[in-house]
């Protein structure tokens, strides 16, 4: 088995991404992902009544992990080590809120140390970047992108819970300043919460020079309250955003990309749509998750996941650890089944699961 088709599922597709969760603690409560406030009960409340849809399911039941079942850095370490043996090359550390765990850099230092990783990069909501920028940077990570779902300050507390748009500001600048390159920003979209602001944001990324996503809500909330009637379509987002701007298409080389990608005409900036519900990318999904308390993950919607721990944790070796990778990725999945009427809501929410 050589090394660039190691990781080859069923489906002629090959893993090169591997997205590592490493906290699944939050500090922010956002409205597509842990809606715990009460302003996004009322949002919601009032959705379903103008839909006249009947009112969310049970909430699915959330505890966060004890530390004793969370991964170590080491551990974490060797995971992406035998991974990046197989042909994993891009690693992003998520969460939760990954600026959550404590050391965060020296994870970072030993990630940017294993050869053959050629891109890391966090996700991150930016609230703890300033304190940790520097330190992250000097470790070797390179790319970062941070949640901004609204310029409003207002709006930004309903959806995300806490008054912390001005730090995450300020994180964009600094990361900026620094030489993150390219510094992203992900925007999840939802009608009639935040839809109104999709042109000011990619105005926002258009003066910052930032790479803008947006992104479809999808069925990842812990309150079971997505519903279809408040997605709005990529197509929609990419026709408001034609009719105000002069965008120029960006092709890409990987075939793997998430995201269609734009470049404003003046060249400052770009923006991308990330379309998972109405026009799913399930069929070239490259990528691979490892929650973090140690469960592969072969799809964002999986519902089953595939625990590492007892052999990390045993007296496995590395050739053990890497067969069990290879095993696992043969049973991925075709797609996700958003819109199916069998499609089931996995018992993660996307704090838990890692972006």
């Amino acid at each position: 088995m050589t090394r660039s088709a190691a990781l080859a599922d069923t489906h002629g597709r090959i893993m090169r991404d591997l997205r590592v969760s490493i906290t699944d603690r939050c500090n922010f409560r956002c409205l597509y992902c842990l809606p715990e406030t009460e302003e996004a009960a009322n949002f919601y409340r009032t959705k379903f009544d103008a839909l006249r849809n009947p009112q969310p399911a049970t909430p699915i039941a959330r505890e966060w992990k004890p530390k004793s079942q969370i991964l170590t850095f080491e551990e974490i370490e060797r995971v992406v080590r035998v991974g990046v043996s197989l042909g994993i090359e891009k690693v992003r550390v998520t969460g939760g809120e990954p600026l959550l765990r404590s050391g965060v850099e020296k994870l970072v230092g030993k990630l940017a140390a294993i050869d053959g990783i050629t891109d890391l990069a966090m996700t991150t909501n930016g609230f703890l970047f300033g304190p940790k920028a520097v330190a992250l940077r000097a470790a070797g990570l390179r790319r970062v992108s941070f949640s901004l779902d609204s310029l409003d300050r207002d709006n930004f507390r309903k959806i995300t819970g806490r008054d912390g748009l001005n730090e995450l500001l300020a994180g964009i600048r600094q990361a900026q300043e620094l030489g993150f390159k390219p510094v992203k920003v992900n925007a999840v979209v939802i009608r009639g919460l935040n839809d109104h602001e999709v042109e000011s944001l990619a105005e926002f990324a258009r003066t910052e020079n930032l790479s803008l996503r947006f992104i479809e809500f999808m069925p990842l909330d812990s309150s079971r309250a997505w519903q279809r009637e408040l997605v709005m379509p990529g197509r929609e987002i990419l026709a408001r955003l034609q009719s105000r701007f002069e965008l120029q298409p960006v092709v890409s080389d990987n075939a793997s990309e998430t995201a269609r990608r734009w470049r404003f005409a003046d060249g400052r900036g770009e923006i991308g749509v990330i379309a998972p519900v109405t026009e799913p990318f399930c069929g070239h999904c490259n990528r691979l998750r490892l929650t973090a308390d140690g469960k592969i993950r072969t799809c964002l919607f999986s519902l089953h996941e595939h625990d590492l721990k007892p052999l990390l944790r045993g007296d496995a070796d590395d050739s053990a650890l890497a067969s069990r990778l290879v095993e696992i990725v043969r049973g991925k999945e075709a797609g996700h089944r958003i819109g199916q009427p069998d499609f089931v809501q996995p018992e993660r929410t996307m704090s838990c699961i890692g972006g």
